[in-house]
């Protein structure tokens, strides 16, 4: 065997499903689908229940315990009473579940020891015709079952496992990666883990099109374009940032170079402490700025929506701290017990005079108007011309980035909850050392940021 060939039977090993699991999985989910069939029986209404999702498909990896299960109603159905009766069968299948809402609500809950989706859907003829974005699941399920054998279903598998080991997989807005359905996808159209690698690291050029079906009805700006096969008007991969799709082109390229099950399996990082934390920037000579919230309506927010706006107000407070002089080296945005945003910056403190350019002279009322608003001004030096514009030499608004982010922080581009948060004074600045007290909730993500990886 090559060193390749090894090093994928050894993953393998760890990724594939136990005869046992797999029994274990199909009886149970037989039992959950019967549940569901018994609680349809008693409702006013035709449906039917189907299973999806990777257990479904045979593409989960071993210590996965999620059953998807989907119950379709009429298409004729209004959507009130679809989700009444939608919910009604997730109730009663389970019990102890509790409500969620993607496009409409549905329950989810534990059973047997599995965590359990219990969706109601419209039963539509295809893809093209949904009332909702999981009318297209099923359809999802019914096209990879007809093309997955087991030795692709292996391979996604394996690439599932890769995508997890550098950090890539999941359609979560936290990490914009790569789905379960697109990794299958993409191993179904290239013919396997292998082929997927050597295409991601030697004939990727974004942007990247793929056409499953060649039946592209819509066309699309992102880094990687997947059209749905089931549907095509929609992008799989529109989730997928241009950072994930380099990532996965950088570690295809290495695991081809040199193959290692560490690709795979990373040794996660150790957390560092607050000390660790002061030591790591007194060594960079750099300065650290965080501003830390603590609200349940912020924390309370699914993932998906709390990290839009923390990358937002993280935007914002980059490029307020840059149009006020401050040089910023890298930021970034995490959120667990509270959320909080890190600036790195070149400097601690500015001087007290900025130059501050005006337009060029030759523009004429614009020119003189800025030339009367500082003419006269004592606390100015200048105007001046320089290089054909009027300049002014004039004091700082601000002279520290901590009391940028305590007296201006309400001015820049904010997410939404976070821009009330801030106009009602609801937030903390650390600057400097002091920032290290974070590292008592975010030890491993400080980690992280200092010993970046691609």
């Amino acid at each position: 065997m090559t060193e390749t060939a090894d090093v994928l039977a050894a993953v393998r090993e760890r990724v594939d499903p136990t005869p046992a699991e797999r029994e274990r999985l199909a009886e149970t989910a037989a039992r959950l689908v019967e549940r569901a069939e018994d609680a349809i029986a008693e409702l006013s209404v035709d449906a039917d229940v189907v299973r999806v999702g990777s257990t479904a498909r045979g593409t989960w990896v071993r210590g996965d315990r999620d059953i998807d299960v989907f119950v379709r109603f009429p298409p004729a159905l209004e959507r009130a009473e679809l989700e009444r009766y939608g919910l009604h069968v997730g109730n009663d299948v389970l019990p102890e579940g509790h409500e969620e809402y993607a496009e409409h609500p549905y329950v989810k809950g534990e059973f047997e020891g599995y965590d359990v989706d219990l969706v109601p859907c419209y039963d539509v003829d295809s893809a093209r015709d949904i009332r909702s974005a999981v009318d297209r699941t099923p359809f999802h399920t019914e096209y990879l079952e007809a093309r997955l054998t087991d030795a692709l279903a292996a391979d996604v598998r394996v690439f599932k496992q890769f995508l997890k080991g550098i950090g890539a997989y999941g359609s979560d807005l936290k990490t914009r990666g790569f789905s379960g359905y697109l990794s299958e996808l993409l191993v179904v159209e290239y013919g396997g883990f292998e082929a997927v690698m050597e295409a991601a690291a030697d004939a990727w050029q974004p942007p990247v099109r793929l056409d499953p079906e060649d039946h592209a009805a819509a066309s699309f700006d992102d880094p990687l374009v997947v059209i749905d096969p089931t549907d095509p008007e929609r992008n799989v991969a529109a989730v997928v940032s241009a950072a994930n799709v380099a990532r996965l082109q950088h570690y295809a390229r290495r695991f081809r170079e040199d193959p290692r099950e560490a690709y795979f399996f990373p040794e996660p990082r150790d957390p560092l402490d607050a000390a660790a934390v002061r030591e790591r920037l007194a060594e960079r000579g750099t300065h650290a700025l965080a501003v830390r919230f603590d609200d349940d309506a912020l924390l309370g927010l699914v993932e998906d929506q709390r990290y839009p706006q923390l990358r937002r107000s993280l935007d914002g407070l980059v490029r307020g701290l840059e149009n006020h002089g401050f040089e910023v080296l890298r930021g970034d945005a995490w959120s667990a017990e509270t959320a909080v945003l890190v600036c790195e910056l070149s400097v601690a403190e500015l001087p007290d005079v900025e130059r501050h350019r005006g337009p060029p002279v030759h523009v004429g009322e614009h020119a003189a108007g800025f030339y009367g608003k500082y003419a006269d001004d004592p606390d100015v030096a200048g105007p001046y011309i320089d290089g054909g514009r009027y300049v002014v030499e004039r004091e700082r608004d601000v002279t520290t980035a901590r009391e940028f982010a305590e007296r201006k922080l309400a001015s820049v581009a904010l997410g939404k909850r976070l821009a009330s948060l801030v106009a009602d004074g609801d937030y903390e600045v650390y600057a400097g050392a002091e920032v290290g007290a974070l590292a008592a909730e975010f030890g491993v993500e400080f980690a992280d940021y200092f010993d970046p990886r691609p």
